[in-house]
């Protein structure tokens, strides 16, 4: 790669920069991983650029930032030996090259100055050792010695080294290599992909956190089968999701069997990743029908059922998302509440579709709603035409009666028309039970379509509800 090509690619001077700063200090420096990776791939030129200098890293980093419009500030990570720079809409982060070797029951090396070369081959793909230089001698020229181009070019994931060496020394890079397979639709070469396989246990040892970052990238793909593919067949998965592995499989009684529910959600993934980069709907999509495994039942008379799944399942989201340190916040309850909802609009749609069915559902999903609905269509997988139209149109006639149920009564998000105070001061009341059966009955009235959703009629049968409940009107 010329020089001119190099800076055109950049289409910025911060690497002439970079390169002016080092030479005055005296260190070699390179351009290193994924800035370099993403512009062979024609992707978007990433934020974070990674630089390595065989030196200080952090005296690198102090020299460039004198050099730099505003001199930002540098932050310094004395225990990593890194240093991190703020420029524009840049992330620079510098490194001294260096050499490790690690222990069997950690992932934390020890650390040793070292060479480009050195850096390279601990580098966790081949196609993330690819290097440019920085030096004034061969600005611009491409290091590659694990013929990462050539991977980049045919689509495969290869470690520097021997993949069992690789990945035992750092089992976060199992889920690495998965992770860059799914995002880029590559494929982890035969040797590697039985390595992980090998040394799949020892992903223990690496931190709910760093697993759950690999995880989320992989949900966030243009399709996460791939990945979840790809965790089962290593047998990662039983490791990290085993409530979904718990899914695969068919069982036949009496000549009656049930859909593959493993595969089943793997498709549907795929199908909400078509239409939303939400992050926490597409978990919603792959947790929707966990709580099949432990309701799956079999009746002579009615075949395979798995009454309350969608209750036992949402309950099973809090388990996971505590197991593996994720938020347990209105993240997680918003996962538990699409998993706890996902049969509601189904039902709707197979039905002749009320007012008031259609009602309860825009008042229990909220804001929620539109999430609710676009997950329920990518549950639909049949792979007959006839069927698949019938369903979309369904949901289709359910979409519509939702919006002219919430223009008509306004119950997303609902508030009593008639509040507590007005209740009190109706029939002279102080705080007790008595209000809150009023409020319910109102809002059921509401939701059932007795009374428009205003306060006049909500006044006129709050009054009628208290002579009921023995209520004496106040005089006043």
């Amino acid at each position: 790669m010329s020089q001119e090509r190099f800076r055109e690619a950049l289409n910025l001077n911060i690497f002439q920069i970079i390169s002016e700063a080092a030479a005055e200090i005296g260190q070699e420096t390179y351009v290193i991983g994924g800035f370099v990776r993403d512009y062979f791939l024609g992707r978007n030129t990433p934020k974070d650029i990674d630089i390595v200098t065989v030196g200080n890293g952090i005296a690198l980093a102090k020299k460039v930032a004198q050099k730099l419009p505003n001199q930002p500030k540098v932050s310094v990570f004395k225990n990593f030996g890194t240093a991190m720079i703020h420029a524009e809409d840049m992330e620079l982060e510098f490194v001294g090259a260096r050499k490790e070797s690690y222990r069997q029951n950690s992932r934390k090396p020890v650390v040793e100055n070292g060479t480009l070369e050195d850096d390279q081959n601990r580098r966790d793909f081949t196609i993330n050792a690819l290097a440019i230089s920085l030096n004034p001698e061969n600005y611009g020229a491409l290091l590659d010695p694990f013929e990462g181009r050539k991977d980049l070019q045919a689509g495969i994931l290869r470690t520097p080294l021997a993949p069992a060496e690789t990945y035992s020394d750092d089992p976060l890079r199992m889920m690495r290599a998965i992770r860059f397979a799914t995002q880029l639709n590559f494929e982890i070469e035969l040797e590697s992909l039985q390595a992980i396989s090998a040394q799949k246990d020892r992903i223990q040892i690496v931190s709910k956190e760093r697993i759950v970052d690999e995880l989320h990238k992989i949900m966030l793909a243009p399709k996460p089968s791939i990945g979840l593919k790809l965790l089962l067949e290593t047998g990662l998965l039983s490791f990290l999701l085993p409530e979904l592995e718990a899914l695969l499989g068919i069982e036949e009684v009496e000549g009656q069997t049930h859909k593959d529910n493993f595969w089943h959600t793997l498709e549907v993934v795929d199908n909400i990743s078509k239409t939303t980069d939400n992050l926490w709907l597409r978990w919603a999509a792959l947790l929707h029908d966990i709580g099949k495994a432990p309701t799956k039942k079999f009746h002579q008379k009615i075949g395979w059922t798995f009454h309350g799944h969608e209750f036992v399942g949402s309950k099973m989201v809090y388990r996971l998302f505590k197991r593996l340190r994720m938020p347990l916040n209105e993240k997680m309850k918003f996962v538990q509440k699409m998993v706890r909802m996902s049969s509601r609009p189904i039902i709707l749609a197979q039905d002749h579709v009320t007012d008031s069915a259609v009602r309860r559902l825009v008042f229990d999903a909220g804001d929620h709603v539109d999430d609710l609905m676009i997950l329920c269509e990518a549950d639909i997988t049949t792979k007959n035409p006839k069927k698949q139209r019938r369903y979309l149109n369904n949901f289709k006639v359910v979409r519509q009666k939702i919006v002219e149920v919430e223009e008509r009564d306004h119950v997303r998000n609902f508030q009593p028309p008639v509040t507590g105070e007005e209740i009190m001061k109706a029939f002279d009341l102080k705080p007790s039970k008595e209000i809150g059966i009023i409020k319910e009955a109102i809002k059921e009235a509401i939701l059932e379509g007795q009374i428009p959703n205003e306060h006049n009629a909500a006044f006129d049968f709050m009054m009628e509800k208290g002579k009921t409940l023995g209520l004496t009107p106040s005089k006043t």
